[in-house]
This record gives C-alpha cells, sequence and structure tokens, in this order.
C-alpha cells in the first residue's frame, strides 16, 4: 500500500517537481497539490492523507497556522515543513503546532523521498542545521534551568519584581528590607545568571518561565 502525500506548495514549479519525483516512486502517490493556503485549510481534512509536505510561508498565510487549524481533525495524518526559513522561531511553532518534520529547500530530493518514508514509519526527520538548532535550544534552555536554580528563594522574589518594572527602592519597601540588601541581592543574582545588566537578567529570567 503507497503512503498517500499532500502537497501544500505556493510556488508552483516546487510544487510540481516534489510531484514527479514522488510519483516515480513505487511505494508513495501525491493525492492532491495546493497552492495557497485557504485551498490546503479547507480541504485537507477531507482527505486525510499520510504525509502532508507543507510550505511554512504561502502567500496568503502561514503553513503553521494551517497544521494548528487541522490537526484535531487528522490525527493520522504526519506534517512535514519544506522551506527555505531557518529562524528558531519559526522551527519551534511549527513544531509545537504538530509538525514531526523540518526541511529545507535545497536538500536533496532522496533526502526528501527519506524523510516521506521516516515520518510515516513514526520518525521525526530534520535538516541537519535545523536538528542543530534544535539541540542547542535545549541545551541553553538546560543551562539557564540550572543558573535559576541556584539562586535563592528571595533572588527569585526579587527577580521576578525586577521583571515586573519595580525599582530598588520599590522592591525594598514592598519586601520591607533596605536599598542596600536589595542590591546585594540584585549582585548575586548577576554573579549566579551570568549576566552584567538588569536587561539581561531579565531576559534569561523570561526565557526560562516561557
Amino acid at each position: 500500500m503507497s503512503i498517500s502525500i499532500v502537497i501544500v506548495e505556493d510556488e508552483k514549479n516546487y510544487n510540481n517537481a516534489l510531484k514527479k519525483v514522488i510519483n516515480y516512486q513505487a511505494d508513495m502517490k501525491v493525492i492532491a497539490q495546493f497552492f495557497d493556503g485557504n485551498d490546503a485549510l479547507h480541504n485537507l481534512p477531507l482527505i486525510s492523507p499520510d504525509v502532508v509536505m507543507m510550505d511554512i510561508q504561502l502567500k496568503d498565510m502561514l503553513g503553521i497556522e494551517i497544521i494548528e487549524k487541522v490537526r484535531k481533525d487528522m490525527p493520522d495524518t504526519q506534517f512535514i515543513m519544506c522551506t527555505s526559513f531557518e529562524d528558531d522561531e519559526k522551527i519551534f511553532n511549527s513544531l509545537k503546532a504538530g509538525a514531526m518534520g523540518y526541511l529545507i529547500k535545497g536538500e536533496s530530493m532522496d533526502k526528501i523521498l527519506a524523510s516521506i518514508r521516516d515520518v510515516y514509519n513514526g520518525g521525526a526527520p530534520m535538516s541537519f542545521s535545523i536538528a542543530r538548532r534544535v539541540l542547542n535550544h535545549f541545551e541553553k534552555k538546560t543551562t539557564d534551568v540550572k543558573e535559576f536554580d541556584e539562586l535563592t528563594h528571595r533572588e527569585k522574589e526579587i527577580l521576578e519584581l525586577l521583571s515586573q518594572g519595580l525599582l530598588y527602592k520599590e522592591i525594598a519597601d514592598q519586601k520591607c528590607i533596605s536599598m542596600d540588601t536589595v542590591k546585594k541581592h540584585v549582585g548575586n543574582i548577576y554573579r549566579k545568571l551570568h549576566v552584567s545588566n538588569k536587561v539581561e537578567a531579565i531576559n534569561k529570567f523570561n526565557h526560562f518561565k516561557n
């Protein structure tokens, strides 16, 4: 039984090239092509293919939005993002939306075909550069957690108040401590988080929370 595939890609030449190569394989077949997001959004749930090759930046909407809207109606369909975008936000938004693969358009057709088979069999194929970004993100997250865990309960409280925009005097008044004590806590926060100013400390705090 062949793998049923839908291509959502507004660049017609690339869409048709993918279709031609895929249909040349004995174990897979393109059952539909969409060249704009709106068309895909309305028709994908009616087709429910095994795999969708999804462009991330369509002319009328993001491929991520389509996945978010159709995912619950297509529980057995696997989505592979096929795109020229490599920025972290789009990668993680795609994965959070439910995409199981992320390929750069410059990948060889052999890699794309192997990825379709891989995702169909339960894998999570990614271009090498994307996989490296994902690993780097989680390594950084782990480091942030370790650094944050070194803070005392009071230091965490003060960092939270700093992130809310409170001044040292306001923090001192709220916690019934002296300004010098606040400054001492802030110095410890900077040292433990390996930052040199309030903005960097707050950015790390927000990154940790997210």
